[in-house]
């Protein structure tokens, strides 16, 4: 009586996560091969109730076992899809939640939330949309790992040579190089010039009007200069080096937000742009509207740019390594 019940035990266990039309033949099947594993052991001499046991631990886990019977996968993402989402998820989270913070927190400012606010909107949205990418590209590919049942559904293919990236830039070549230095000249041009020769055309007076406000010149323009030169001489001591690494992305870092933090912090207490450049060239209905718009921006710009400049380093120091 106990041989029986563990084996009926343990095939109605298996069967119970097997399909209704399959059922009959696999328990009958799977009976048969216990009663055969069991008789053998027997045969050399083994009491029957522990060669049963024996056999059932060989068997192990019964839905398990019924997993292999019915070739049902027993993951989310198998080998076959794995890559793909793995890739793809990657590639989202790097760019979505990005973009979604940047979205939410300009229009929390340009709404005039407050600071605590839009940190909470941002840090609100941001894990929202790192949980729905990793739910959904997990749900799509689960759907269609379960529904394809080992065919092409254009996911994946068959590896090639031809489909080998080609080798990642790592930002130390002449051309980088070249485009650093060009970059930091022309903004020291556009500075000088909208210093002397002004950016806008005033019609009342026939004169220009620069945008950056004249109180910057000489002391926070000069050591903006100062920090342009130090990153001119990062970008010559990388080339030289010929790679990012760890201290050059660090240096590179503190000169980002060496220039970025002050330019935030002059944008807001309103001395960093002209402050008679609005006045100048919008019409009064809608000046504290525009100015409200631009500097936003502008404010945005500047951390968008220092942000972006400071990862790209570390990324490519990484690469490197």
């Amino acid at each position: 009586m106990t041989t029986t019940t563990l084996t009926e035990r343990y095939v109605d266990a298996a069967m119970r996560t097997v399909p209704e039309r399959q059922r009959a033949d696999l328990a009958a099947e799977l009976r048969a091969s216990i009663d055969d594993q069991v008789e053998a052991r027997v045969a050399d001499g083994q009491d029957r109730a522990a060669a049963e046991r024996a056999v059932l631990i060989d068997l192990g886990d019964p839905e398990k076992l019924a997993a292999d019977y019915t070739d049902r996968p027993l993951h989310l993402i198998g080998p076959r899809y794995y890559l793909a989402w793995w890739r793809l998820t990657k590639l989202l989270w790097a760019i979505v939640p990005a973009c979604a913070a940047f979205g939410v927190a300009l229009g929390q400012t340009l709404a005039g939330a407050d600071f605590g606010e839009i940190i909470a909107s941002v840090v609100s949205v941001v894990l929202g949309v790192v949980v729905h990418i990793g739910f959904w590209t997990t749900l799509v590919f689960f759907i269609v790992e379960r529904t394809a049942k080992g065919s092409d559904v254009g996911f994946v293919g068959d590896w090639t040579p031809e489909s080998l990236p080609e080798p990642r830039d790592r930002g130390a070549g002449l051309t980088d190089l070249v485009a650093s230095l060009v970059f930091l000249a022309v903004a020291a041009g556009a500075i000088l010039w909208d210093r002397f020769v002004g950016f806008v055309l005033v019609a009342e007076t026939g004169e220009r009007m620069p945008f950056l406000a004249p109180s910057l010149w000489p002391w926070w323009i000069g050591a903006l200069f100062v920090l342009m030169v130090l990153e001119a001489l990062l970008a010559i001591s990388v080339y030289a080096k010929g790679r990012w690494d760890i201290g050059s992305a660090t240096v590179n870092l503190c000169l980002n937000l060496a220039i970025a933090l002050p330019a935030v912090w002059l944008l807001m207490n309103e001395q960093l742009v002209n402050p008679g450049f609005f006045d100048a060239v919008i019409a009064a209905g809608s000046v504290e509207t525009v100015r409200g718009v631009v500097l936003t921006l502008t404010g945005f710009g500047i951390v968008a740019v220092a942000a972006w400049d400071a990862v790209d380093a570390f990324v490519k120091a990484r690469r490197a390594r």
